[in-house]
C-alpha cells in the first residue's frame, strides 16, 4: 500500500481559516492608519491657515471681522499670508471657519471623517467622526490614539 503525499482537506481549511483571521486584522488595523494619517494631515493643514489668519490679525490689528464661512474668509489670507491653503480636510470635507464681528476671535473647523457637525466638548475625543476644532491660537478638539 502506498502513502499518498499532501494536505488533506482539513488541513487546507484551517490555513485558509487562520489566514483569513489574521488579513482582517490586518486591514482593521490599516483602515485605522489611513484614518489617522488623514486625521494628522487635516490639523496641520487647520495650523497653517490658522497661522494665515494669526498673520492677517497682526496686520490689521484684528482678525477678518463677521466671516461665516471658509469661501469667504479664504480670499482674505491668500495669498499673501498662506499661498495656496488647502480647501478640504483630509476626508475631502470643506473648511468651516467663522470670526466674530469685531475680529477678536475666530474658529476654524474640520468636519472630521463623517462630514456633519457635532457637539462640540472640548479636549480629546474618542473618534475620528467628531469634528477637529482650531480656535484663537489652539485646538479646541481633536481625535487622538486608536480610534472607533
Amino acid at each position: 500500500m502506498r502513502r499518498q503525499k499532501g494536505f488533506t482537506l482539513i488541513e487546507l481549511l484551517v490555513v485558509v481559516a487562520i489566514l483569513g483571521v489574521l488579513s482582517s486584522i490586518a486591514i482593521a488595523l490599516l483602515a485605522n492608519a489611513l484614518d489617522k494619517g488623514k486625521q494628522k494631515r487635516t490639523m496641520m493643514d487647520l495650523h497653517s491657515i490658522a497661522e494665515a489668519t494669526e498673520a492677517y490679525g497682526v496686520d490689521h490689528a484684528a482678525y477678518p471681522s463677521g466671516i461665516a464661512n471658509w469661501l469667504t474668509m479664504k480670499p482674505l489670507i491668500s495669498p499673501f499670508f498662506i499661498r495656496e491653503p488647502p480647501d478640504a480636510d483630509g476626508w475631502s470635507h470643506p473648511w468651516e471657519a467663522s470670526t466674530d464681528s469685531p475680529g477678536k476671535s475666530y474658529t476654524l473647523v474640520s468636519l472630521g471623517k463623517d462630514g456633519s457637525q457635532g457637539a462640540w466638548a472640548g479636549g480629546i475625543t474618542s473618534s475620528f467622526n467628531c469634528d477637529i476644532v482650531f480656535s484663537d491660537g489652539r485646538f479646541f478638539q481633536w481625535p487622538q490614539g486608536t480610534q472607533n
